[in-house]
């Protein structure tokens, strides 16, 4: 299986690469628009490096994994497309021209641009969403589908802006996808890692008339948990907390009450360092079986359609109802 890599800086060589390799089956390649950062990867890892995109994409490629930054991703995965992909893989978030902490109604529609062209051109798309493959997210899964929780009623969440894509992508994850959005923001601007930016606050609700809110901010301390999840539905509810916090579990029916870690020698960042290669064999392994990937790239659409919704919904005040004014027009 040949695996060609766009963009090959600190995301590739420390989140990707190493999982990649220990795919025996898996040859890699890589283009990066300074050189030298492509040959350094190769020597490393192995794999070959080349000088343009027209030479990497030459070798037609199972797939092709677009790992620039997210303010370059709309211009590169453009130039990919021209040599016809058969698959496409994607950083999250899907397009973010100003960084993913500030992302505007344009890069939803340039996202759905490209999107569009690659289903035109029969190319497949793929997101990372790494955190749903966290331990405790794959359980609390497990739970809601076998223990028959029923219709989604409510979630609610506070989540550090590190973690604000791959949260809206969750709440899409265990309740579906959000039909309309209200908005506010603070008047004022936090710091924190990653840029700066206004706390906002989203009241919610979604196609399956489930409601909730969710609460963005900097605010939050790095070193303690970078978000909170609630969902609750007619049979129970789930509690998760940050990259590696306990599961909370209750279930109506049974009265039952659970608590659920991960190991505690596991810090936060091997969890989340895990979660990368648990999300990327996931991947390679729908190729090898011609199945669908694990999360499409409609699911970027879908993130990218919230936040350009709560950005208009802040600047005009008022409710907005997503599949109005950010029709996606795709197969789901």
């Amino acid at each position: 299986m040949k695996i060609a890599l766009v963009g090959t800086g600190n995301i590739a060589r420390s989140n990707y690469v190493p999982y990649l390799t220990e795919n025996e089956d898996v040859e890699l390649c890589y283009y990066n628009r300074t050189a030298s950062k492509a040959t350094d990867l190769a020597d490393r890892f192995g794999g070959r490096a080349f000088g343009t995109l027209e030479q990497l994409m030459s070798g037609s490629p199972d797939a092709v994994m677009v790992l620039t930054r997210e303010t370059d991703r709309y211009a590169a995965t453009q130039a990919v497309l021209e040599h016809r992909p058969r698959r496409l893989f994607f950083e999250k978030p899907l397009v973010a021209q100003y960084g993913q902490a500030n992302v505007v109604e344009d890069d939803f529609g340039k996202a759905k641009e490209l999107l569009q062209r690659a289903a035109e051109l029969g190319a497949e798309t793929a997101m990372v969403f790494n955190y749903r493959f966290f331990d405790q997210t794959r359980k609390a899964r497990a739970i809601v589908s076998k223990r028959r929780f029923g219709k989604p009623v409510h979630f609610s969440g506070m989540v550090h802006y590190a973690c604000w894509s791959h949260c809206i992508d969750l709440i899409h994850h265990f309740v579906g996808p959000i039909a309309e959005i209200s908005a506010l923001r603070s008047s004022c601007e936090r710091t924190g890692t990653g840029g700066r930016a206004p706390d906002v606050t989203a009241a919610m609700r979604t196609r399956n008339d489930a409601t909730g809110t969710l609460i963005g901010t900097y605010g939050l301390d790095f070193q303690l948990p970078l978000y909170e999840l609630i969902f609750a539905y007619e049979g129970g509810r789930i509690h998760m907390r940050d990259l590696d916090g306990d599961m909370e579990m209750i279930e109506y029916a049974t009265q039952r009450h659970e608590m659920h870690a991960v190991s505690r020698h596991v810090s936060r960042w091997q969890q989340y360092d895990a979660s990368f290669g648990k999300s990327i064999n996931a991947y390679l392994q729908s190729i090898r079986d011609g199945a669908p990937p694990p999360v499409p790239g409609i699911a970027g659409l879908r993130e990218l359609q919230v936040e350009a919704a709560l950005k208009r919904s802040i600047a005009q005040q008022r409710p907005v109802v997503l599949d109005h004014a950010f029709p996606i027009d795709l197969a789901e």
